[in-house]
């Protein structure tokens, strides 16, 4: 068995450099040379590759090996899951149904934008990401809010900050189950660490949206409504984070908040209703954007609106039967590959696993998709068309999720992780303020919450070991630190740009969001300090 070095280069500090060499080279050729980010991927592999077996002299056959099973595990523990949950996304598209739901959501906005915001961009948006994520939030709600009269560049930064709180959640629970694969940590045990942060975390941006939209007497005159909207998010997603895992819970959290929402603002509505900027204005009743051409008994029938609510429905009573606790259906394997390496830090076996189980979450979605063709059925020529969309859409990123947990795989195997986070641990326990920061950096250069936590996921955990931390803390807040470097995430920025008039004005919209993504970064890290000092039972297995 491969033994690992600890300090190659004889000298601990070139060590710990040369280890973050392929994390450099990487968000160089993102952030500077702005390569597509599955090139990028590879080229970074590539490096680590040479490295391991030239620095830290790790045998190229299992090298190899473990690259390639990283691959497998990238593809079916991602890949799997959102090629099939961005397929129902499309096929709701192709058929109309999502062009109804928009309308029917809409339609049951009421006038003040302070509501409009809370219903469509944070209880609806959470519900995009939780299905597909990769910035489709922003496509989706932006063109909502500038219809609704808010300005296009303030339009992109509420739905960015709206939808910090689900993307540790999103594309149906990637992130969650990538940080899970490269850690080697229980999924559940992340899915509910991450799911106690987030809870918190979500306390706050409600009223970042209502004062983004309406300023101070705006937020002042409305705070019960960011509190419900806080709550009821945190009511449907905490629990389920908790207890069911982590493909499900921004859905749950969209619904569980939009709903009573929805019951909320009809018994209570603030006493002036006001428009973008903070405005008064005299109708409370007129809907900005009801559909002239709609029906308004249609759009408010019971009817309706289980004809648009049905196919989350459904996704969620599939996924919950298949992969909760009573199902067995997940653990089921039909093969596993391995390569060990002997852990330069703890002397014991470390291995690079691929683990073949072909009925994970992934098939779950697929199954749900067919329950959907099955009750709406569409016209079949709509088919080919899902799938051809679904393919350009996603291509990129599904080599992305190949290409960045191979190179996780070899950078834990060779030892190189094992190395910077010996290092790292030098700097103590103010570590715990730094693995925010870490995972806010790394998603704000690589776009991507699931390639951040597969980069710095391993590196967090062994760091978190070295310094005798609660196992799940420094992943947990490498993972929730993504989730607010996401608006100045330039690959996210791009896509949710696409279909507002700043397109191709990323560098615009980044700076416009950069201010409140600090504040929300720092209200993190006054989470991690809670959790460290006060709570740290709730980051232990």
């Amino acid at each position: 068995m491969f033994q690992q070095t600890l300090n190659p280069a004889g000298n601990l500090w070139l060590t710990v450099l040369i280890a973050m060499i392929p994390f450099i080279a990487l968000l160089y050729m993102l952030a500077a040379l702005r390569l597509t980010a599955w090139l990028a991927t590879i080229i970074g592999g590539l490096l680590t590759i040479l490295l391991g077996i030239l620095v830290w002299h790790a045998p190229a056959g299992d090298t190899l090996k473990s690259y390639l099973y990283g691959g497998l595990t990238g593809f079916w523990a991602i890949d799997w899951i959102t090629f099939w949950g961005l397929i129902i996304f499309n096929t709701l598209v192709l058929t109309g149904i999502f062009e109804r739901f928009k309308k029917w959501m809409i339609h049951h906005a009421t006038a003040d934008i302070r509501i409009q915001t809370i219903m469509l961009a944070w209880a609806f948006g959470a519900l995009l990401e939780g299905l597909v994520g990769f910035g489709y939030p922003w496509a989706v709600v932006v063109p909502i809010l500038v219809g609704l009269g808010i300005a296009d560049l303030d339009a992109i930064r509420v739905a960015a900050l709206a939808n910090n709180a689900p993307v540790s959640y999103g594309a149906l629970g990637a992130p969650i189950l990538g940080l899970a694969a490269v850690t080697g940590l229980p999924m559940m045990a992340l899915s509910a660490s991450v799911g106690s942060i987030v809870a918190i975390l979500a306390l706050l941006p409600p009223w970042v949206l209502i004062y983004l939209v309406s300023g101070w007497d705006g937020m002042i005159e409305a705070w019960p409504l960011a509190i419900v909207g806080s709550l009821s998010f945190i009511a449907g997603q905490w629990p389920v984070a908790r207890y069911l895992g982590p493909y499900l819970p921004d859905l749950s959290g969209a619904l569980v908040s939009f709903w009573i929402l929805f019951l909320f603002v009809k018994v209570w509505r603030p006493k002036k209703i006001r428009a973008f900027g903070g405005a008064a204005l005299a109708s409370a009743e007129k809907s900005l954007m009801s559909n002239p051409s709609a029906p308004r008994l249609e759009l408010g029938s019971a009817t309706e609106a289980l004809s648009v609510w049905l196919p989350y429905i459904v996704l969620i009573a599939v996924v919950v039967s298949w992969t909760g606790p009573w199902s067995h259906l997940p653990g089921v394997s039909w093969f596993r590959l391995s390569v060990a390496a002997n852990s330069s830090v703890t002397q014991s076996p470390i291995l690079s696993v691929f683990n073949f189980t072909p009925f994970a979450g992934g098939t779950s979605i697929l199954v749900s998709w067919v329950v959907l063709l099955l009750i709406l059925r569409p016209q079949w020529r709509i088919i080919p068309q899902v799938f051809s969309k679904t393919f350009k859409q996603m291509w990129g990123a599904l080599l992305v999720a190949f290409f960045i947990f191979a190179l996780a795989y070899i950078f834990v195997f060779t030892g190189m992780a094992n190395s910077l986070a010996y290092g790292l641990s030098k700097i103590g326990v103010f570590f715990v303020i730094l693995a925010p920061i870490l995972g806010w950096i790394g998603v704000a250069l690589s776009g991507s919450n699931t390639a951040t936590n597969a980069m710095f996921g391993p590196v967090q955990a062994l760091t978190g070991r070295l310094l005798n931390l609660p196992i799940l803390l420094l992943p947990s807040f490498n993972s929730v630190g993504a989730e607010v470097g996401k608006p100045i995430a330039p690959q996210t920025a791009s896509v949710g740009v696409s279909t507002s008039k700043l397109v191709r004005s990323e560098g615009q919209v980044i700076r416009h969001n950069m201010g409140w993504t600090l504040v929300v970064l720092a209200y993190l890290i006054l989470i991690s300090l809670v959790f460290y000092l006060f709570l740290s039972k709730w980051m232990s297995l």
